[in-house]
């Protein structure tokens, strides 16, 4: 999702984005205002009036996620957390940290930056309305800015719940990290606590769908599935940083892989190495120079009548720098390159000569079992 953002501007050094899902919830809530909360509240006015106001109102209440976004990001650029960018998506906005918080103390301060500004931002808003409506200005001003005061302030309410990755939740984070000094422990924590929240979200929405609140439900729902799969992506995500810090590709790699020359035919590479050996690739060397690699989906492209007088050669893939890594990379280099670059299988080289392979599964089999790659031949 993020990925396909649009860059917007740069803010004071920050790059706003635009995800094309922020239309959708764009459309929701502008036809919202205008169908059903502005008839509401200003009886009598003409649709096109209600339309116009609707659209200043969507635009306010997205500026306001904007400035509690960049709340979050000027408190983490003064603690010495970068922020890749801010982006505007159906969810709402993210400020997309490139690395965690230093200590309790900045991801405390980081978290509670957001809500504290879009409190002050709904009771200013609240003083304004109130005063206009004093000096009796037009209503739709009133009512415009009093929906401003009012979504702020649920927009605080509903971040300072304590479930990650809400900031209520990375505030918990931040409470239980400075108790136990164990940023792992204090991410799973809080990390629970968001599953609890979306599946919450997701029954709530259940529910209220059976009510016949469609729409209504069904946005509860998507949040709560939002809400979850944050809440263990972050676990996940700080697992792997916790596991892979000081470690490199030297200590998960696959040694001797399974190698094949390039004048064996495909059908032999089939039969004698992939289902042989349960592999889906392998480097191609020869006369014992590594020249390139051959994937499994290479040979969708050939068919299967002529994999006896097909070569291996005909097809492999020669070196790439992307495919190619030196056994010292930082396991969490690697883990951005697979992020950068989609390629999940790697040759590891030294001195241009190669020394073993890794690959997505073998990662995530040293992660979650602790094993070496050695003990997982098949990748």
């Amino acid at each position: 999702m993020i990925s396909n953002a649009t860059r917007l501007f740069d803010l004071d050094g920050f790059e706003i984005r635009l995800d094309p899902s922020w239309f959708l919830i764009a459309g929701l809530v502008t036809w919202t205002l205008a169908s059903e909360y502005f008839p509401m509240t200003l009886p009598g006015l003409t649709g096109a009036a209600y339309l116009v106001l609707a659209i200043v109102a969507m635009l306010g209440f997205f500026g306001s996620l904007l400035l509690h976004e960049l709340a979050h990001s000027f408190v983490a650029r003064h603690f010495g957390v970068r922020i890749r960018a801010i982006t505007l998506f159906l969810f709402g906005g993210v400020a997309e940290l490139e690395s965690e918080p230093p200590t309790a103390k900045a991801e405390f301060w980081i978290a509670i930056a957001g809500p504290v500004l879009s409190v002050v931002l709904g009771v200013s808003l609240l003083f304004c309305a109130g005063v206009l409506r004093l000096v009796a200005a037009p209503a739709a001003f009133v009512m415009v800015l009093s929906y401003l005061a009012t979504i702020n302030l649920i927009i605080a309410g509903f971040n300072m719940v304590p479930a990650f990755p809400m900031d209520g939740g990375r505030i918990l984070r931040a409470a239980l990290w400075h108790r136990h000094g164990d940023l792992l422990r204090a991410t799973r924590v809080a990390s629970r606590a968001g599953e609890v929240f979306g599946y919450v979200l997701v029954a709530l929405g259940l529910l209220l769908v059976f009510q016949a609140g469609f729409v209504g439900g069904f946005w509860y729902i998507l949040i709560g599935v939002f809400v979850l799969a944050a809440a263990r992506s972050a676990y996940q995500s700080q697992l792997m940083q916790s596991r892979f810090a000081g470690h490199v590709v030297a200590d998960v790699m696959i040694r001797e892989p399974i190698i094949v020359s390039p004048d064996l035919t495909l059908s032999e590479f089939v039969n004698q190495v992939l289902l042989k050996h349960r592999i889906s690739f392998a480097p191609v060397v020869a006369d014992g120079v590594l020249i390139g690699q051959i994937d499994k989906r290479m040979l969708a492209a050939i068919d299967r009548d002529n994999w006896n007088n097909t070569l291996v050669g005909d097809i492999f893939v020669g070196l790439e720098d992307a495919a190619v890594i030196p056994p010292d990379l930082p396991l969490q280099a690697l883990m951005t390159r697979i992020a950068q670059t989609g390629n999940r299988k790697f040759l590891v080289v030294k001195d241009h000569a190669l020394v073993g392979v890794v690959t997505l599964a073998s990662l995530i089999g040293y992660l979650h079992g602790g094993e070496t790659a050695e003990k997982t031949r098949a990748w």
